[in-house]
This record gives structure tokens, C-alpha cells and sequence, in this order.
């Protein structure tokens, strides 16, 4: 049986780069994460997060990743020697159990949030899943996404909400999504990152502004949220994605002093 890995007791926090670029690059991020968690170790469970595959980007010309092999064989590493839980998304039902074999947590991205199939797939490698809300659907309806997992037998089930589009080009974030979700009976994260995308405003790539990561963080926080979801890159402006919205590495400790600040105001009812 697959050990939970939320505790209610401590914020949840997935971070890591966009892509997985290089052992490299998660190595230098990796050893940032853990410096976090060892200074917050009774305030926060960190999971180590990458994409092995950016299957949905802009451009057809724009590089997607290492592949979900090679890419395998980097999380192996980072989990050996840094101890972090590992997240990925899954694109197809077959790289479900593929990348069960090595990865803590699966993802199902925002765009396929309603594919049954893959649904399927992931719950029955037993792992804990992180569901992205689709940018199309509401808050409510996350009820039906939770449902068709748990009717696959999923037993560790996190929703993401990443923005909603609002009109061409634009993502709002509704913070009554993080009440409503919790009905589900599970928790509810705020992927900071890819809710400060500008949808393909940048010719062919998509843009964003990442001074407003800090506002909405603690503002999900504020709202009930359980957890934040936060790429991150010691050079964003050189990222192959997200160079807009991932936030520097350098900045990241602080950012999260202050998030811990406004979760645990939140515990204790302000």
C-alpha cells in the first residue's frame, strides 16, 4: 500500500523547474529545496517536480523536454540523494505505470483533466495524484473529475487550480475555488506559476508576469488552500519554458517565509 505523503499539518509545496532540461539543473534546485525543507521541517512537505514532456506548447518548433526515459533516470538520481518525493504529469494512458515505477506523485494536466482514459490509468498504479482543474471548468465541477478517480481506485487525490480563462488571453484565479474544492474531500493547491500565464501573447509562446506570485499565493493561502505549486529556475529568463512566470531560485526561500506566514495565520483564524 502507497503511503500518503499530504499531511494536513504542513503546507504542501510542489516545486522544481518547468522543464526537465538537465540532471544538472534539478540537482541545483533539488539541493535549494532541501536546504527549505530542512529549515521548515515541521511547517512544510516538499515535493521535487518536472516535466519530462511539454506535449501541449505553443509552437511547434519549441522544445518539449529530455523524454520520459531519460527523464526517469534523473528523478531516480534526485530521489536517491535528496530524499524529495517526485511529481510528473502523464500525457497518455501508457506512460502511466511507466513512470509510476520511479515517481511519487502523478499529474494529470489541466487540458486532459476529463480524459476517462488516462483518469484510469493513473489511479490504478495506486499512486497519489495531482489533478490540474482544466482552465474551461468551474470549481463544481471538479466533483465529477474526483469522482471518475475514485470509481478508478484512487486513494491520494490533490486538485490544482491554475486559473480560469477569462475572455482571450487572460487567467483569473476565483478564490472560492479552494472552499468549493474542498468538498471533495481533498486538497487544494494554487499552481502559482501557470496562473500568471498571458496565454499565447508572446508570438507563438506563452507570456506572464510573475510579480504577482507573492499577492496570489497568499491569497489561496488566506483562502484555505492547502498547498502551492511553484516552478522555479535559478535563471528563468534562459528556461526552455515558462521564462515569464517560473520564479528565480534565489528567490524562493523568501517567498516561502512568507507564504508560511499567511498559512499559519490562516490555521489559527487569524
Amino acid at each position: 500500500m502507497v503511503e500518503k505523503i499530504f499531511d494536513p499539518n504542513k503546507l504542501l509545496l510542489i516545486a522544481g523547474p518547468c522543464s526537465l532540461e538537465s540532471e544538472a539543473l534539478c540537482e541545483t534546485v533539488a539541493k535549494a529545496l532541501v536546504k527549505i525543507q530542512e529549515k521548515h521541517a515541521h511547517k512544510v512537505t516538499i515535493v521535487f517536480k518536472a516535466s519530462f514532456d511539454k506535449a501541449n506548447r505553443t509552437d511547434v518548433h519549441s522544445r518539449r523536454g529530455l523524454g520520459l526515459e531519460k527523464s526517469l533516470a534523473i528523478f531516480s538520481t534526485i530521489k536517491q540523494h535528496y530524499g524529495l518525493p517526485i511529481l510528473t504529469d502523464v500525457h497518455l494512458p501508457e506512460q502511466a505505470p511507466i513512470a509510476a515505477n520511479v515517481c511519487d506523485i502523478l499529474q494529470v494536466p489541466a487540458f486532459l483533466c476529463r480524459q476517462t482514459d488516462l483518469l484510469e490509468a493513473i489511479a490504478k498504479t495506486g499512486k497519489p495524484i495531482n489533478i490540474k482543474k482544466g482552465q474551461f471548468l468551474s470549481p463544481f465541477d471538479m466533483k465529477f473529475v474526483v469522482e471518475k478517480l475514485r470509481y478508478f481506485g484512487a486513494k491520494e487525490i490533490w486538485q490544482t487550480d491554475r486559473g480560469t480563462t477569462f475572455g482571450y488571453g487572460c487567467l483569473v484565479v476565483d478564490m472560492r475555488s479552494f472552499p468549493i474544492m474542498s468538498q471533495n474531500d481533498c486538497p487544494t493547491i494554487l499552481d502559482v506559476t501557470h496562473s500568471l500565464q498571458i496565454p499565447s501573447s508572446g508570438a507563438g509562446t506563452t507570456g506572464g508576469d510573475r510579480q504577482f506570485a507573492l499577492p496570489l499565493a497568499k491569497a489561496a493561502l488566506a483562502a484555505g488552500a492547502h498547498g502551492l505549486y511553484i516552478e522555479t529556475h535559478p535563471n528563468p529568463s534562459e528556461a526552455w519554458s515558462d521564462k515569464a512566470t517560473q520564479l528565480p531560485l534565489d528567490e524562493l526561500p523568501d517567498f516561502v517565509e512568507k507564504c508560511l506566514t499567511i498559512w499559519s495565520a490562516e490555521r489559527h483564524n487569524f
